[in-house]
């Protein structure tokens, strides 16, 4: 994927603290048993390599994100491009990148996500993913400390949906 990674600009960032090794949140970051748990039913399947292929599967199998590993250094960053299987979307809103930076913070690790994307997106459009976020990542804090993933049910933003519907873009 030829991609100016310079001109992508973090838009959405969260950090939390998980008591577990680097490893372990490697692994469940990269491992489709554990992003089951944590990620809504989704199973995230990486291609451990730059220019492998990500592939985030909804629970029903289908494929919901597909993507490229930009940036791969176990167990401290990943880097993927991020690209949400609605027609349209890409060629309208860019392509968006997600990285994970893992790093050790004493008997914990300070997990840091970034959404970045190459151009100005709307507070709207941004909703889906700054409510998604940290319910993905709150589920698998829980997951690694406790050995339980909260269910955590919730729709996408009717304000990001009807954004999306006024660029033409069709949605679920």
């Amino acid at each position: 994927m030829t991609m100016e990674l310079a001109k992508f600009k973090p838009l959405t960032v969260y950090t939390i603290f998980i008591a577990a090794t680097p490893e372990k949140v490697w692994e469940a970051l990269t491992r489709a048993e554990f992003s089951r748990k944590y990620f809504f039913g989704c199973a995230v399947e990486i291609e451990p390599r730059v220019g492998g292929a990500l592939l985030v599967k909804a629970p029903d199998g289908s494929p919901h994100i597909t993507g490229e590993v930009i940036e791969h250094d176990p167990p401290r960053k990943l880097t993927v491009s991020w690209n949400v299987d609605w027609p349209g979307l890409v060629e309208r809103l860019g392509p968006t990148l997600v990285t994970y930076e893992i790093d050790p913070a004493g008997e914990a690790v300070r997990l840091t996500m970034r959404e970045l994307h190459d151009r100005p997106l709307s507070d709207d459009i941004l909703s889906g993913g700054r409510q998604g976020w940290p319910a993905i990542l709150s589920s698998l804090k829980s997951l690694l400390e406790t050995g339980k993933a909260p269910s955590i049910r919730m729709a996408p933003p009717q304000r990001m949906l009807d954004a999306l519907k006024a660029m033409g873009i069709k949605t679920p």
